[in-house]
């Protein structure tokens, strides 16, 4: 699949490396980040949009690909939100890219500049569309060294923008934000591993809250199975039965790229009680969304039990409960019979080597 290039250009953050940040002027954030007001940037802007060629687009299409892989939240813009102001000019056509791009760029490094952890970054600014949606994509991209061979096979030092790995980046899906005013997702961010912490800065840049929790949706979203199958007296096997249908159906959709689809997914399991599953998660008032963003760190407990905890690690399919493990609830214990043959066999090496 390509992707349509409207309208993209580039800017640049510098920090000097004479920068330096007077100690008795900084701040502690609640993330425990020191910021400053003193920190020294510098903003060089591009004085024209960049033409839209072959490499743009690549370069474009490799950033959209990158970002669809990222663990991603999602947001809405405040009602104060400085960038949304700006953003609607342009919609409203009242002002031209490469105008808001500075304005955006300045906003950018004026939030930046408040932090101790402030470094020098490419910022990206592109208009495109893919599979009929119009995106805003915003990020800073670190700049890595490397070396390059040239046709002399002579070795010179270069740098490049890492365009795979990025934390700081932003798309703003313009179609549902148009036609959608009361859309609690049409803003993602990328969402570290760790929290937001440096993120941060880059949400007050936006003017933006969370949105929408597709976690909080894909909990919600067991309990209806849950819910669902206990309603209509299934059997545990019968229950898991479902359950596997249901983790199916989630893992082709993640697989594909796709989000849970409320509707769809109730077509793929059976009606209980005369009443589809759809039905029954509207008519208990889940909070579910139409379209579900899929976690499958979520969606896992739908067919297995695991947990961790003082050096034990156990993970296994829930179907093997009561037929090959067995749960003591008084006694806290777990019994498994027929252990995996990787782990017999270290158990039987270290056995041979204490004898």
């Amino acid at each position: 699949m390509s992707i349509t290039v409207n309208q993209i250009v580039l800017h640049q953050i510098i920090k000097p490396a004479s920068a330096n940040i007077p100690a008795n002027n900084n701040n502690e954030t609640e993330n425990g980040e020191t910021a400053t007001q003193n920190t020294q940037l510098e903003t060089v802007l591009r004085q024209e949009l960049l033409p839209i060629t072959a490499e743009a687009e690549q370069f474009m299409l490799e950033l959209h690909q990158a970002y669809q892989n990222k663990t991603k939240g999602y947001g809405v813009f405040q009602e104060q939100s400085r960038f949304a102001q700006s953003l609607n000019r342009l919609l409203e056509q009242e002002t031209d890219f490469l105008p808001f791009s500075y304005e955006a760029a300045k906003l950018l490094s004026s939030e930046l500049a408040k932090y101790a952890f402030a470094e020098s970054g490419t910022f990206v600014l592109c208009r495109y569309n893919f599979l009929a949606t119009d995106y805003l994509f915003i990020a800073l991209l670190d700049s890595k060294a490397s070396v390059l061979v040239d046709e002399k096979l002579e070795i010179h030092r270069t740098q490049y923008l890492n365009i795979n790995q990025f934390d700081i980046a932003a798309r703003i899906n313009l179609t549902d934000l148009r036609v959608n005013a009361n859309s609690n997702r049409y803003l993602t961010f990328i969402k570290g591993r760790v929290g937001r912490k440096i993120g941060d800065f880059f949400m007050d840049f936006l003017g933006a809250d969370e949105g929408l929790n597709p976690q909080v949706q894909n909990q919600c979203l067991l309990q209806a199975v849950s819910d669902y199958c206990q309603k209509g007296e299934l059997s545990a096997e019968q229950s898991q039965a479902v359950k596997k249908q249901v983790f199916d159906y989630c893992k082709g959709q993640i697989n594909a790229g796709d989000e849970i689809e409320l509707t769809e997914l109730s077509e793929t399991i059976p009606t209980l009680n005369q009443q589809p599953f759809a039905d029954f998660a509207a008519e208990q008032d889940y909070g579910l969304e139409n379209n579900i963003p899929p976690v499958r760190s979520a969606l896992k407990s739908l067919t297995k039990f695991s947990g961790s905890g003082k050096g034990v690690t156990i993970s296994f399919d829930a179907e093997l409960l009561d037929k090959r493990i067995y749960w003591d609830d008084m006694q806290d214990t777990l019994t498994i019979h027929g252990l995996p043959a990787n782990l017999k066999d270290q158990l039987q090496r270290l056995l041979k080597n204490h004898n």
